[in-house]
């Protein structure tokens, strides 16, 4: 991809961040409910946060993360695209992070891999493993930080839903959307989205989707939800 995505409304730079522009985040962008206050764990590039303020333009976002240069270029291309005026990004870990008020929305691509052989590459293990935000950590300030009536959203790989899961149930956290997501029509799944609450009293929705046709074209769904982003995203 280089070191510049460009979307519709706003391009991304990429060189400082180990973790490039991906169809994971661009899912969770366009996927994820917003609110009034939406804060980004682990922004990266600042994709998340962009796609967030384009849908959401009237919200205050918090972007956080770990990483020094990732927060450098998010900054960047906050900066770059004009929205200073509603994403506020900030150098700082989950665990160390606190806010006056609550959150209506929380979005978080997270890291996923758990006990697995490390890159050589240092940023990327912070941004891909677990070690520095362990689900029960996440969860625990999830919990924290959000609204009574907010959601959290997040994309996992399929084989670690059952930990994830867990990990929220043992901190209150109920999920009540599961999205499957399956790269290719006939292949297996590979990615889940979901949405949680603080209740368990929300109506539990699940769905599967397909991301390309066998003849290689993007599904109905997959189009429609990232319309607004890919610049191609018709073809």
């Amino acid at each position: 991809m280089g070191n510049e995505f460009k979307f519709k409304n706003f391009s991304i730079r990429q060189d400082k961040c180990a973790m490039k522009v991906g169809t994971d985040g661009v899912l969770l962008g366009a996927w994820a409910q917003g609110g009034d206050r939406i804060l980004d764990i682990g922004t990266g590039t600042g994709l998340i946060a962009l796609m967030m303020a384009q849908r959401y333009p009237a919200s205050s976002i918090d972007a956080i993360d770990i990483d020094s240069d990732a927060c450098n270029q998010a900054t960047e291309n906050v900066k770059t695209n004009h929205y200073e005026n509603i994403i506020h990004v900030s150098h700082n870990s989950l665990q160390n992070f606190y806010s006056k008020s609550p959150y209506d929305a929380i979005i978080c691509n997270p890291p996923f891999f758990i006990n697995s052989l490390k890159s050589p590459d240092s940023k990327k293990n912070i941004a891909r493993h677990t070690e520095t935000l362990s689900y029960a950590d996440l969860f625990h300030n999830i919990k924290r930080l959000l609204g009574e009536n907010g959601i959290f959203s997040a994309i996992i790989p399929k084989e670690s839903i059952e930990h994830f899961l867990t990990e929220s149930y043992i901190s209150g956290i109920f999920v009540h959307q599961k999205c499957w997501i399956t790269t290719v029509k006939g292949k297996p799944e590979k990615r889940v989205l979901l949405s949680f609450h603080k209740h368990s009293y929300y109506p539990f929705k699940e769905a599967h989707k397909i991301l390309f046709e066998t003849d290689g074209n993007k599904s109905e769904w997959y189009r429609k939800l990232t319309d607004d982003f890919y610049i191609n995203s018709i073809d």
